[in-house]
């Protein structure tokens, strides 16, 4: 069986030549060794109107012109779909994403879990430009958490009053370098301003950003100061090797500095407490990306009195279950069950 081939831009210069000199189409296909169609449908490509001298009008065939469209329609067109032929995959990656609240990445990551089940594999990159394309049924960029993920300029600002407690500056390094395992963020997530009377308080551990939340009645410093009491005597003897330190804003909720930092099992003090600068929410930056996570789930608006302690610790289970590619695209909770093994 004869094969033909694609027109090239030689191609085109030859047919522009032979077109001139009066050869059809027929003719044409057989020097050039291409089918007649293929010819034709070159000629209408490259087609324009010629005006001559004499004001007369003619049709004219121009390879520069039919070169050019070639090329935008190879463009548009694309590569094939890597995705195409697995289905299975398809609708995998569009529940995780659609249903499951994943990132495209991540979503992946759970994936290359599961490789063995799929016939393919295809790169983040390749995911995103999926979905930009509208390939899958039910997946669009709104459903995307983020879309793309913008640095803020960070900026210092001048404190005009001192903290209530120990302040950043004073923390020590290896805590910054995320080198030391049991160096915790805190902060409070809220719910419908004016009806939401509850509130989440949000742990994240900084170097294997492990998570814990627990909703709190009120947003006040002594019901801070209760959950941390709570933890404490959960993990009995183990809490002061876990939680070393909590680096917390300057919220009136946790104002108690004292109250957070002092035992209810023992003597002294349970962990250490350092107080940010204000306005600098980068200087919790895990936590800060841990609750736009939480948001997926609990979107800003939502009435926090109706969300039951299940409801909660199931957040809580996804984030920790979640893989991070900050970790390698391990989860933080296999992260922090190697690190207990290490105590």
């Amino acid at each position: 069986m004869k094969k033909f081939s694609h027109m090239k831009y030689n191609d085109r210069l030859r047919l522009d030549i032979l077109i001139r000199a009066g050869h059809e189409p027929k003719e044409i296909a057989k020097i050039l060794h291409k089918h007649v169609s293929t010819i034709y449908r070159e000629l209408k490509r490259g087609r324009y109107i010629h005006t001559n001298s004499d004001l007369t009008e003619e049709e004219r065939y121009n390879p520069d012109e039919a070169d050019r469209k070639a090329r935008e329609n190879l463009k548009e067109k694309g590569a094939g779909l890597k995705i195409g032929n697995d289905i299975k995959l398809a609708n995998y990656l569009e529940s995780l994403v659609a249903d499951e609240k994943y990132s495209p990445d991540a979503a992946l990551a759970k994936a290359r879990e599961r490789r063995g089940e799929f016939s393919t594999m295809i790169c983040t990159t390749t995911f995103y430009s999926y979905i930009d394309k509208g390939i899958f049924l039910k997946l669009t960029n709104k459903d995307l958490p983020v879309k793309k993920n913008k640095k803020k300029k960070k900026r210092k600002v001048r404190q005009s009053r001192a903290s209530r407690g120990e302040s950043i500056e004073n923390r020590p390094d290896e805590i910054d370098s995320r080198e030391t395992f049991g160096h915790w963020e805190m902060d409070t997530v809220k719910g419908k301003k004016g009806v939401t009377k509850s509130c989440m308080l949000v742990l994240t551990e900084r170097k294997t950003r492990t998570e814990i939340i627990a909703k709190l009645q009120n947003q006040k410093a002594e019901s801070v100061t209760r959950a941390l009491d709570r933890i404490e005597k959960k993990w009995g003897d183990l809490f002061y090797k876990v939680f070393k330190s909590i680096t917390v804003d300057n919220g009136s909720e946790f104002a108690d500095y004292e109250g957070m930092e002092r035992s209810c099992r023992r003597t002294g003090k349970r962990t250490e407490i350092y107080y940010c600068h204000p306005y600098s929410s980068y200087e919790r930056g895990s936590n800060e990306n841990q609750n736009k996570m939480i948001r997926r789930h609990i979107p800003k608006g939502t009435d926090i009195d109706k969300k039951t302690e299940e409801d909660i610790e199931r957040v809580e289970d996804w984030m920790n279950d979640y893989p991070r590619r900050t970790l390698d695209y391990c989860s933080s909770r296999e992260l922090f069950e190697m690190e207990l093994k290490a105590i």
